[in-house]
């Protein structure tokens, strides 16, 4: 026995009781996972130097040294939790202080070691040279002895037998766990005479739970030791654990984990021995359909590219399931892929010799039929069920996504030996990311009778963008704001050249707003002949009895239903569509005003387009251009600066002195980011003016404040002029921000002062919310940097290659895309812990997970 002296006392950091190791769950479990449960015990005032164990007994040495005391089995049941499944069945110790043990599956169905050695023995019977075996499960698992054999047991929680545990915390393995696992199972045996309770029958708890005898840890194997082993006696056998998830598609870092395992087996490359035969690859997950399904789907995409030229395997492998049509975002992917067919009919004839079990591309249309055929009302684990099949519907639909995508990669990369790894593949591809964002466009099939069946309501403009900047009375619109455009004129412009206006910022106006703006545009003062003005809502607009209103939910009035659309034509004709049918239903409809419900019935109703149409009767320079855009953040993909562009090139083409109209909601995060985007382009045009010395800003967070994030500056350094290409950017949202102080919205400042609002205490969702928000702001202020760089390098070519073809031929090249994928505040915490650092996840939709679904699924 040994342990280590001090002279000094010094305290042992003790937990409070009920709070240690086993406290709080998972989360502590994965913080602690390195501790031995002895050292929350409390002895002697604090006053223990060591705890030193064996396997004979605990035993605590005093810091004088002088005294020893043995901990018995009393002290040690207080540190562990105890709990039942119900009141008519024992109580006992529950592994991390949470989960009961339960068997894998109930029959003979359970992949236990006698199983897997049967499996072994099979394959080499076949003649199999060379078995590489695949875990695929991405919980802990332990095998605990029963007879002559070893059966698996999961951890599950109370309130879900069937469900393993899943999504583990960062840094945080399967295999580690279940090490725990079992050193916190024996334990528990010793303190019930070598005796353990799990489950085997959840169904009917007949008999249940079943005592297990463990004597030693030699009575429980983790999964590594089951799967490992045969190594020894099969000399050409590999294990690897390739944690793959339940629903959804894997993760890009466990593609690249399969990718790793071809890429260290010479036999699985193209520079193999042809006269070897292939390795058999083994998937093994819980009960070989789901995840074992997609990993050998992945293992077959890898198969083809070794076993001869795709005519030979299309020939060998001719048949397969009838096509179906495909859905709209397959489509787009295949459109846009190198040999996107032939990817294609790989990936459907993978599935198809893999479909035993489970079907991936059947899942999607169950799925969908399910979700189609559901009524509002039900409800299933506490929300709807049309959201639920909606989810299971996504995650089929984006596994079959990446699964084509992976194929892509294989065309592409194992001629070249995976010189790249598919994470940094799809990163240069991050279209990809783009198209899975608008996986579901159902809005765009939504009944147009919702409001007037009483589905949904009209929410009256004032009550969803209050006129914060006091501009109603005058302008008859939201929070007007006109900003000059600052335009260094040449020393022969006449003095009497009308006042360039960069733009006219506002929310959604009325026909008479309408009227009022273009007539202050076009007065004497003014004198504007030509008025390009750009319509920025991405979902439903209508004018009914002269007020503007916006359908919404009844249960969430405040959120907006985006189409998800950059065609604006497509969100024109359900605008049209609905003020058919509101007109024709001739019945009062229930709207949302200031603060109040009220009834109404619409004598007059028109879509925006119509506004327009009426007043270019009377102002023949009136350009209307609809560019649908996303609140608070970047644009929805670069194509969306592309139209800006488009649009101003187009309007100063005819008249240099075009006035630039913006509207979207409330005047505010669009308008400023189409506002910005304007002054760039217009100082590129025609100038720009003189820029003073960068004020010295004393107030915390100034840093911040100026936008000298650690990732902005990383950007900087990789751009040419970096510092110059912020700086013009900071000059441009101070200028178009001047009016806007009453709303408290600066375009940039807002980043660091949404960040600031995630405070400790505050509820996860809205934490999640915040950071969100706060990293989608940094995101438009880094694509409006990006923005600018384009102006200035493609200048000289008269901006021929739009901004989204510079994006993926030249900055996706330089790494841009890279520093996206990792977006956040390293200054505070590491993005790597934030899954919405990322492109895949930031992109997505967050409205989809919490809007009822309306419509089809295209």
């Amino acid at each position: 026995m040994g342990t280590t002296a001090s002279a000094a006392p010094q305290p042992v950091s003790l937990a409070p009781p009920h709070q240690g190791v086993h406290g709080n769950g998972m989360a502590d479990n994965r913080r602690s996972l390195s501790m031995n449960s002895f050292q929350t015990v409390s002895i002697h005032n604090n006053k223990a130097k060591s705890i030193i164990t064996n396997k004979v007994a605990p035993v605590v040495i005093t810091y004088n040294c002088r005294q020893e005391f043995q901990i018995h089995d009393d002290v040690l049941r207080t540190n562990y939790k105890v709990g039942r499944i119900s009141d008519t069945m024992p109580e006992h110790y529950l592994v991390q202080g949470t989960y009961f043990m339960v068997q894998d599956v109930y029959g003979k169905a359970d992949p236990s070691l006698a199983g897997f050695k049967q499996v072994l023995q099979r394959l080499q019977g076949e003649g199999h040279q060379e078995v590489l075996f695949f875990c695929v499960r991405e919980e802990p698992v332990v095998f605990i002895r029963r007879e002559n054999d070893f059966v698996p047991f999961a951890p599950r929680k109370k309130e879900n037998l069937h469900e393993n545990l899943s999504g583990l915390e960062t840094g945080v393995t399967a295999e580690a766990l279940e090490l725990t696992i079992r050193k916190e199972l024996c334990d528990f045996a010793k303190l019930n005479e070598n005796v353990y309770y799990v489950y085997s029958d959840i169904e009917h708890f007949k008999d249940q739970p079943q005592h297990i005898s463990i004597a030693c840890e030699e009575d429980i194997h983790v999964t590594e030791e089951v799967y490992r082993r045969p190594v020894f006696t099969l000399p050409s056998y590999r294990y690897y654990r390739l944690p793959l998830p339940v629903e959804g598609a894997p993760l890009e870092e466990e593609f690249d984990a399969f990718v790793n395992i071809l890429r260290e087996n010479p036999n699985l490359l193209l520079t193999r021995d042809g006269s070897r035969p292939l390795p058999a690859l083994v998937f093994s997950c819980q009960v070989g359909v789901g995840r074992t399904n997609l990993a050998m789907i992945l293992g077959s995409l890898a198969l083809y590219r070794l076993r001869g030229s795709p005519e030979e395997a299309r020939a060998d492998d001719a048949g397969g399931s009838t096509p179906k049509p495909l859905f709209r975002v397959i489509e787009a992917l295949i459109s846009k892929l190198p040999d996107g067919q032939q990817v294609l009919e790989e990936v459907n004839r993978a599935i198809d010799q893999c479909s035993e079990m489970h079907d991936i591309k059947e899942a999607i249309y169950e799925n969908k039929r399910k979700l189609e055929g559901i009524g509002e009302d039900y409800q299933i684990q506490g929300s709807s069920t049309k959201q639920y099949f909606l989810q299971r519907t996504l995650q089929s639909l984006e596994r079959y996504f990446y699964l084509i995508a992976f194929n892509a990669y294989l065309h592409d990369q194992y001629p070249l030996a995976f010189a790249c790894s598919f994470s940094r593949w799809m990163c240069a591809r991050s279209w990809m990311y783009r198209l899975l964002s608008c996986m579901s466009v159902s809005e765009l099939s939504a009944p147009a009778d919702l409001v007037t069946r009483g589905v949904r309501v009209l929410v009256a403009n004032e009550f969803l963008a209050p006129d914060v900047l006091s501009t109603g009375k005058e302008m008859k619109v939201a929070n007007w704001g006109a900003q000059d455009a600052g335009v260094r004129h040449g020393p022969t412009a006449p003095r009497s050249a009308p006042k360039m206006l960069i733009s006219v910022r506002h929310g959604q106006p009325s026909t008479e707003a309408t009227g009022t703006v273009l007539a202050y545009l076009t007065d004497e003062k003014r004198r504007h002949a030509r008025v390009l003005w750009v319509n920025l809502q991405e979902e439903l607009v209508l004018e009914g009895n002269g007020q503007v209103f916006t359908p919404r939910e009844p249960s969430c009035p405040e959120q907006p239903i985006p189409v998800l659309t950059s065609h604006a034509a497509q969100i024109e004709v359900l605008e049209t569509a609905v003020k058919e049918e509101v007109l024709q239903a001739q019945k009062w409809l229930e709207v949302t005003l200031e603060q109040e419900k009220q009834m109404k019935m619409f004598k007059s109703c028109v879509t925006v387009q119509e506004t327009f149409n009426q007043h270019k009767s009377v102002h023949e320079g009136l350009v209307y251009s609809r560019i649908p855009l996303p609140d608070c953040c970047a644009p929805q993909e670069e194509e969306d600066f592309d139209r800006l562009m488009d649009a101003m090139k187009s309007a100063l083409a005819e008249d240099s002195h075009t006035a630039f109209v913006f509207n979207c909601l409330n005047g505010k995060s669009r308008t400023t980011t189409a506002m910005v985007t304007a002054t760039l382009t217009l100082w590129h045009f025609n100038g720009f003016p003189e820029f003073g010395d960068d004020e010295i800003v004393s107030v915390p967070d100034a840093k911040y404040t100026k936008g000298e994030f650690e990732v902005v500056m990383q950007l900087v350094r990789l751009l040419p002029d970096g510092h110059r290409m912020k700086r013009e950017v900071d000059v441009a949202l101070d200028t178009v921000s001047e009016t806007m102080t009453p709303m408290h919205y600066h375009l940039r400042e807002i980043i660091i002062s949404t960040y600031r609002q995630i405070k400790p205490g505050k509820a996860e969702q809205e934490t999640q919310q915040l950071l969100l928000k706060s990293l989608q702001y940094l995101e438009r202020y880094v694509y409006l940097i990006l923005f600018n760089t384009y102006l200035h390098l493609e200048k000289k070519d008269a901006w021929q290659r739009p901004f989204s073809a510079w994006m993926y031929q030249v900055a996706a090249r330089a790494g841009v895309y890279d520093i996206l994928n990792q977006l956040g505040f390293s200054e505070f915490e590491d993005p790597k812990d934030r899954p919405v650092a990322r492109l895949r996840c930031r992109w997505q939709p967050q409205h989809v997970r919490s809007l009822p679904f309306r419509g089809d699924f295209i």
